[in-house]
């Protein structure tokens, strides 16, 4: 038994001391090299979602300056200490993910605003802009190319907007894009394919709108797509995006409160629609993504003007849906979303 052991031992050291390998000359010799006794592989870093924001709105006590942070990935909520600049609903967010968010316009009962409030990650500090839309509005969408440029688009100044603004990262200047939307309209909504291109969906010109314009980055070039949303929608439905392979448009008002999904495609930009649906049918919400993981719609008004503090979540790429145990810190409508979601 101890000759079997020792020859078990002899076996193991040799094992770990020596592998053969091919010689320098291939095929025609070979040889014995010491092998390092461990190996660990580099590790992959790979940008991963860190916490999603809903802020602003309309709840019981009126506007909303809050703020609610959403923490990826285990969904907890937390209210920032940093407000908006003043209380305000029908505002719109994007963000540059891992560096800002932005919430820009909204209404905050005595105007229409063209301020823009930035959320500096991760420590969630917040400044105002001095660059602002190019005109105070509301019901306007936003969404952005990450670490190049957001985009602001439609909304209502006194009248409907046609008209985008691009604020380019990192220096936060504005610039007003040449092609505009379609037709001028408000209460639209939008996201991005980031480094490929935006999308701003449905709205009012009065009419509820289906149709879908493209903005294809750099060049912000305008095209319409031939899919459209599977119905005509206002009243503020929502937009996300896993970006790279889909975009969502959720909600919203067509002859009745909307409780469908529809889902664009990229980059052929076919839709088609979920078979999974908001927890209730609603207008008024708000919606932000971590990207490769899920979207998050939070908040609306849902049938007699009950305002929602529920977040449903939509889990990529299954696109099943889930509602978090987390609410807003109170039910609101007209809030908007953000994220720094790992794009």
């Amino acid at each position: 038994m101890a000759r079997l052991t020792q020859a078990i031992k002899n076996l193991t050291r040799l094992t770990s001391l020596s592998t053969r390998v091919l010689a320098d000359a291939p095929f025609q010799a070979t040889g014995l090299v010491q092998r390092p006794p461990s190996y660990t592989l580099p590790a992959f870093s790979a940008a991963t979602g860190v916490a999603g924001y809903f802020g602003g709105g309309n709840d019981s006590g009126g506007r909303v300056s809050g703020i609610d942070k959403i923490t990826f990935p285990l969904d907890t909520k937390t209210t920032l200490s940093a407000t908006l600049t003043s209380a305000r609903n029908n505002l719109s967010g994007m963000a540059n993910s891992t560096v800002a968010g932005y919430f820009l316009g909204g209404d905050d009962g005595s105007s229409f605003l063209s301020g823009i409030d930035k959320i500096t990650f991760p420590a969630d500090g917040k400044t105002t802009l001095s660059p602002t839309l190019s005109s105070g509005r509301r019901l306007l969408a936003a969404m952005a190319d990450n670490n190049v440029a957001g985009y602001a688009g439609g909304g209502n100044d006194g009248a409907r907007v046609s008209g985008i603004d691009k604020i380019t990262f990192p220096a936060d200047t504005k610039t007003t894009l040449s092609p505009t939307l379609t037709t001028a309209r408000s209460s639209l909504a939008a996201m991005a394919n980031s480094g490929v291109a935006g999308y701003f969906g449905g709205g009012g010109d009065p009419s509820n709108i289906s149709g879908i314009d493209k903005i294809t980055f750099p060049a912000d070039t305008k095209t319409t797509l031939f899919a459209t949303l599977s119905t005509a929608r206002a009243d503020i439905p929502a937009g996300m995006a896993n970006s790279g392979v889909a975009g969502y448009f959720g909600g919203g008002f067509d002859s009745g409160l909307i409780d469908g999904i529809d889902k664009i495609t990229f980059p052929a930009d076919t839709r088609t629609t979920l078979s999974a649906v908001l927890t209730s049918p609603r207008s008024s919400l708000a919606a932000m993504a971590a990207n490769a993981a899920a979207g998050y719609f939070g908040g609306g008004e849902a049938a007699a003007g009950a305002r929602l503090s529920g977040i449903d979540k939509i889990t990529f790429p299954g696109d099943g849906k889930t509602t978090l145990s987390p609410t807003l810190s109170t039910a609101r409508t007209s809030p908007t979303g953000m994220a720094d979601g790992g794009v």
